[in-house]
């Protein structure tokens, strides 16, 4: 399945399914208006009762009536980035998700600073045509950028006041409405009228997380139980999780800046209240005083890099430090780091405030003799929950319940008075999954340890001397995996049943028809531990009453995809290619690099979005959006030596700091804690997968490119096929592709740039500007001597012996030089069947991080290539 930017196929919205139902720049419609349509909710994932769960509620915001399919494609966006996500991979069946159809007057957003004009297929993304920022939209939800009418960096995307001239659209809303209602009005009016109801519980409950959806290209949101983000932004669900980061994680910012274009001074306060930035700089002394982080420290970052003391975080580029280099808190893209991590899924266990993880069970108190206790637990998607019976309390005898969820006392004989005990623990310690490393017992949004209650819960009940009644015969299946779309190939997957009172009801698990051994009449099933050939399968549980043998049963099923998604890539075209282990191309500066994200459609009912990913030496994946600015799918993600600036940030930067950075962070003075940035030539390994709607991870796929500073000169002279020989004596002469019989000369103050070429006569150059070869073979010596600007030998095999002398390489990057070394002539990756001397050039021979081969010995300042 390719990656889709919309659930419906493109043909249906481009055939004119756009008609639009009101004004685009706030003045009423000529005629009667048409009543907006009512809100709709539609339950994307429900997982469990929602006073059981935390629940997000998804709102659409400047996205006409007309425009709602082009909502549900943004919603489908956001979630496969999130379910894509630690600790939202994992536990995406403790969530219910609703979107909220909203239809607005107008599209778009207020004082949007790069406001889009809205396309005739409907799409107002980055068609070229731009309205700028309006004042006037009048949206449901009132979405205005802070200060946006001014600020053309705004980013900032809030519920805004009334809409200018509110009164007069009075017709587009039912009876009672106010249609001067703020942004957050209309909010909690939606909630309490159309979502509440669905949910059953008040939109004010703790465990109600909103995130507004508002319809345009431009980069923006805000964090909050309210949180909002940029619809049709390249990064949009990058921002989601961003702003989830701070409303559900109570994460702080990690970013150098306050304003982005600001250099702020180094903080100089106390101690930072936030649990993940710090005045320490001793990592040494963190471990020794326990402080914040401290069981983390030296750990590899899951977001990239090694866990300890960077710094800059909390708007400022110094002063304050945070634990890894990278995180999603510090530039969105990459995962939470540990530290993150260990709040977010405390966060996510714990129902955010209340603190407790959800365990449903036999009502307590005195239980007959013969009875049976039952718990029913969560089921995080990759890992079981521990569940331990005991008899005698919580210190008593263990029993051998082989993790059931259920125990028939009837089995046990046990006295009157004796009490069961019962722990269901979710194993996130150091001895588990190792996502929380606090030991505490606490459940505070900064102290929620792994023995504490949003990981850990007991129950206990005291055996009487009665006996049960036996229930008449039931078998229902009352819960399970979600089955609306398939599960993952290495899921647990879970069923829940009705529970007399005398018995426990029979599970069979099946899969394509085949029974699966059930030994310990499991209500779970490990996926992974079956080891599943690639392809679709169909897995079925099947419950039974032992009390009514052949007679009443409740089956469910799931499609089980066990197709690993693609991400295949293509690269823009190299100067050469290297021989390899792996696809190996050698730029100038930088290259681009486009993925496909695609799977397998099969039991699926629409095409769904598949996310992307990227990691750039080893350094933390990272979600792949195309590039920032540049219309989806459609355009490459940019790898340069220094990054492209957009904005006031960085994107895709080779150099020091990794991907993403603040633009003046490549400026900052060498001695400022921030400074010393290091242009990223060099040779650079970038792996890329996929991660489909189910939640697979495909297997990575990788190459290495290298990146070398400067540029070929322009060609004033371009021979390609035969040649007898050539003599090289002004301008510059290219070869391309040509089959050079005899020799090549290069004259003093001429240039020769050789590409996928053959010289059967050898090269000779004294006093040119500059040489270059790249992906040639020269059969025969080849001597350059004296050139006094550039000699660049990449990918290139010389029969003979090469000699590289007295050449002067003039930098092309005087920050590189400076701080990673002069560099002289560049040769890599090439293969030299002879002699190589190098003497006397300006610095010595570089490869750049790819090994040439050379067969021969070497000399000069190339005997240590």
């Amino acid at each position: 399945m390719r990656l889709k930017v919309a659930l419906i196929a493109t043909a249906a919205l481009v055939a004119g399914l756009f008609s639009g139902v009101g004004p685009a720049s706030g003045a009423p419609a000529d005629g009667p208006p048409a009543p907006l349509p009512e809100p709709k909710v539609h339950p994307i994932q429900v997982t469990g009762p929602a006073a059981e769960r935390l629940n997000l509620v998804i709102m659409g915001d400047g996205y006409q009536a007309d425009q709602q399919q082009l909502f549900l494609a943004d919603v489908d966006r956001n979630l496969a980035v999130m379910w894509a996500t630690e600790p939202f991979r994992t536990y995406r069946d403790y969530i219910n998700v609703y979107a909220v159809e909203i239809a607005s007057i107008d599209y778009g957003v207020r004082c949007d600073p790069d406001g889009r004009v809205r396309h005739p297929d409907g799409t107002i993304r980055d068609t070229g045509e731009r309205e700028g920022p309006i004042n006037t939209k009048n949206t449901a939800l009132r979405m205005i950028f802070q200060n946006g009418c001014n600020d053309p960096l705004s980013r900032g995307t809030v519920y805004g006041g009334a809409p200018v001239d509110c009164a007069n659209y009075a017709a587009y809303y039912p009876a009672g409405v106010n249609p001067c209602e703020t942004g957050s009005q209309a909010h909690n009016r939606i909630l309490d009228t159309y979502v509440a109801p669905v949910l059953g519980i008040p939109r004010t409950a703790q465990n109600v997380q909103t995130l507004a959806i508002f319809n345009t290209f431009t980069y923006g949101g805000i964090g909050g139980t309210n949180a909002t983000t940029s619809g049709g932004s390249p990064q949009g669900p990058l921002i989601s999780l961003h702003e989830i980061g701070h409303s559900l994680g109570t994460l702080a910012d990690e970013y150098p800046y306050s304003s982005r274009d600001v250099v702020r001074p180094c903080y100089t306060g106390n101690e930072p209240g936030s649990f993940h930035h710090t005045t320490y700089t001793d990592p040494q002394k963190m471990v020794e005083d326990q402080h914040k982080w401290w069981r983390w420290i030296g750990e590899e970052s899951l977001s990239g890099g090694t866990i300890g003391l960077h710094e800059g975080g909390g708007s400022y580029p110094c002063g304050q430090r945070r634990p890894s280099e990278h995180s999603m808190m510090r530039w969105i893209g990459f995962d939470f780091d540990q530290v993150g991590l260990e709040h977010m899924v405390a966060r996510v266990t714990g129902m955010r405030n209340s603190g407790q993880m959800s365990l449903r069970h036999t009502p307590l108190g005195t239980v007959p003799s013969d009875g049976v206790l039952w718990v029913e637990t969560g089921q995080p998607r990759y890992h079981e929950l521990q569940v331990t019976w005991r008899v005698g309390g919580p210190d008593g005898r263990v029993l051998d319940t082989h993790n059931s969820r259920d125990l028939d006392l009837a089995d046990l004989d046990l006295p009157a008075v004796t009490v069961v005990h019962v722990e269901v623990r979710d194993p996130v310690g150091p001895d588990g999954i190792d996502w929380v490393r606090n030991p505490s017992t606490g459940n505070t949004a900064t102290n929620s340890g792994y023995n504490g209650p949003r990981f850990v819960q007991t129950r206990q009940w005291t055996v009487g001397d009665t006996t049960a009644a036996p229930s008449p015969p039931a078998a229902t299946v009352t819960g399970h995996t979600i089955n609306t779309q398939p599960v993952a190939g290495d899921e647990v997957v879970y069923v829940r049943t009705n529970h007399p009172d005398d018995r426990i009801l029979d599970v069979a698990w099946s899969l394509n028809g085949t029974a699966v051994p059930n030994p310990h009449n499991s209500r779970t099933l490990d996926l992974g531990a079956l080891k599943l050939p690639p392809g679709t399968h169909t897995l079925a549980a099947t419950v039974t009453d032992p009390a009514d043998p052949g007679g009443v049963s409740d089956r469910v099923e799931w499609t089980v995809d066990n197709a690993d998604p693609t991400a295949p890539r293509t690269l823009s075209q190299p100067l050469t290619r290297l021989a390899d282990d792996m696809e190996h191309p050698v730029y100038f500066n930088g290259w681009d690099m486009w993925l496909d994200p695609q799977d397998d459609h099969t039991g699926y009912t629409e095409d769904r979005y598949v996310v992307g990913q990227l990691r750039l030496n080893k350094d933390g994946w990272y979600n792949y959006f195309g590039f920032p600015e540049q219309p989806m799918p459609s355009s490459p993600f940019q790898f340069r030596h220094s990054g492209t600036d957009v904005k006031a940030l960085t994107y895709g930067n080779l150099g020091t700091g990794g991907l993403s950075k603040a633009a003046f962070e490549q400026t900052l003075p060498d001695d400022h804690p921030g400074g010393g940035f290091v242009p990223g030539f060099g040779t650079h390994l970038v792996e890329h997968r996929a991660i489909d709607a189910a939640g697979n991870v495909g297997r990575s796929s990788a190459y290495r490119a290298t990146v070398l500073p400067g540029s070929s000169p322009e060609c004033t002279t371009a021979l390609t096929g035969a040649q007898s020989s050539v003599v090289v004596s002004a301008g510059v002469t290219c070869l391309r592709n040509a089959r050079v019989a005899g020799s090549v000369t290069v004259r003093p103050g001429a240039s020769l740039v050789v590409s996928d070429s053959s010289l059967n006569g050898g090269l000779t150059a004294t006093g040119a500007q500059a040489v270059q070869l790249f992906g040639s073979t020269v059969n025969g010596p080849v001597r350059i001597t004296g050139t006094t600007r550039d000699v660049t030998i990449a990918g290139a095999t010389v029969n003979g012996p090469l000699t590289l002398s007295r050449n002067v390489q003039v930098t092309a990057n005087d920050r590189f030089s400076r701080l990673a070394g002069a560099y002289g002539p560049v040769l890599v990756g090439s293969r030299v069947n002879g002699p190589l001397t190098c003497a006397g050039n300006s610095a010595a021979v570089k490869d750049f991080g790819a090994p040439n081969t050379v067969n021969g010995p070497k000399g000069g300042d190339c005997a240590a290539l």
